[in-house]
């Protein structure tokens, strides 16, 4: 409670100043969340995370497309619908993913995600694939009017800092003016296996230190947008020959492997406090003691992401739709699993109500503590409060007595 009048206080002082500025510039200024301190931020998420109920904290830990909301309709919804409101009501979802089909044109896109927030008790993450070159859901389409980049190996070879700068502002402004406020890049892995069809020309490059300057450069450039840089595909996936969408693939890299080339770009990362990292279906035969995938791992989540490279962010997990999971375990089954390992967000698990249950279930059960749960919401909030995404006079700080 304590916390929660400082809080207060401190928004209320904020919103004061922003006042008695707009007087002397008469133009009203709004409090802006990127000018609390983290401290500040904590508190509020810790506050806000406090007042949920569990149904709403389980909600928030998945991120969905469009159709998960509304199975009745195609894939290619470009209007909320009815149902997918209903849905959101229903299951509180933390949060949703673009994809191509979903969007016609910029005045389209933006309509959508502004009813997809309306429709939400808790704002959204609004995310989208937009890594440049193939992997491109926004600036593939002309009428977006967004710049489209070539590939990430291309981008590697030519590109020099003031450039790469310029990518991450460019990108991450004309995504922020469209209604986005996380991009599912940039891809972190570092390509040791020329042969690799899941990655190849996804990654900036073969070595570890040129990628590792890339991720840092593009992770400050990007969030200066209050967009969310989440990194990809930890614990990196350029070593492998399988494909994780179409079944289970296999890294035969030793810890000391890993610690001396795949984990660099990540730890770059992570030290230039990007918001999110995406964990990858991958298995470490050499690493883990069961053959899992690393998103339900808890010697990949939490003794090495969150001990060893000390990542206290967000942890999402890859699709969960893909056949690498899909292939040996059920919805319900894998969200628990990747909960248990330490993830924070279930990214588009095959059956949303199925996982959902379960997770609800595991909690009940004592098999997941609620505890566990609130972590996982603190740092979703916290990070929604960090890019914007919920303003810092949110009427979920108002205390209901």
């Amino acid at each position: 409670m304590k916390r929660r009048i400082l809080s207060l206080v401190l928004i209320f002082i904020m919103l004061f100043c922003a006042g008695c500025q707009s007087r002397d510039k008469k133009e009203k200024t709004a409090a802006r969340t990127e000018d609390l301190d983290e401290a500040t931020l904590e508190g509020m998420s810790e506050d806000i995370t406090k007042d949920l109920s569990l149904e709403t904290k389980i909600g928030q830990l998945f991120m969905v497309p469009l159709y998960s909301l509304d199975e009745g309709d195609t894939k290619n919804q470009q209007k909320i619908t009815s149902q997918m409101k209903k849905t959101m009501k229903q299951y509180k979802i933390g949060g949703v993913v673009l994809f191509s089909k979903n969007m016609t044109d910029a005045g389209q896109t933006k309509e959508l995600i502004s009813s997809l927030q309306d429709a939400s008790e808790i704002p959204l993450f609004v995310s989208v694939d937009e890594e440049g070159g193939s992997v491109a859901r926004v600036s593939s389409n002309e009428k977006m009017g967004v710049t489209h980049y070539p590939t990430a190996r291309e981008i590697g070879e030519t590109y020099d800092e003031d450039q790469l700068e310029e990518m991450g502002k460019t990108q991450s402004s004309q995504l922020k003016k469209l209604g986005f406020n996380m991009n599912l890049a940039p891809v972190a892995d570092v390509l040791t296996n020329e042969s690799n069809t899941e990655i190849g020309d996804r990654s900036f490059g073969s070595d570890a230190g040129d990628v590792s300057d890339i991720i840092s450069t593009l992770v400050t450039s990007m969030q200066k947008q209050q967009i969310s840089a989440v990194l990809k595909h930890f614990p990196g996936s350029g070593e492998t020959w399988g494909d994780t969408h179409r079944g289970s693939a296999e890294a035969e890299q030793t810890i000391q492997t890993l610690r001396k080339i795949d984990f660099k770009p990540f730890e770059a990362g992570i030290d230039a406090d990007v918001d999110a990292v995406m964990v990858s279906h991958l298995m470490l035969s050499n690493v883990t003691d069961e053959r899992e995938p690393s998103t339900l791992s808890k010697r990949v989540v939490t003794d090495i992401l969150r001990n060893e490279l000390e990542f206290d962010g967000v942890v999402m997990t890859d699709a969960m739709n893909m056949k690498a999971i899909t292939d040996d375990y059920s919805a319900g089954e894998a969200a628990v699993k990747a909960l248990q390992a330490g993830v924070d967000v279930v990214l588009m698990p095959d059956d949303l109500a199925e996982a959902y249950k379960a997770v609800k279930k595991a909690v009940d059960n004592g098999e997941i503590k609620e505890s566990r749960i609130d972590e996982s919401v603190e740092r979703i909030i916290y990070t929604k409060l960090k890019r914007g995404v919920i303003p810092p006079d949110t009427d979920l700080l108002k205390d209901n007595g």
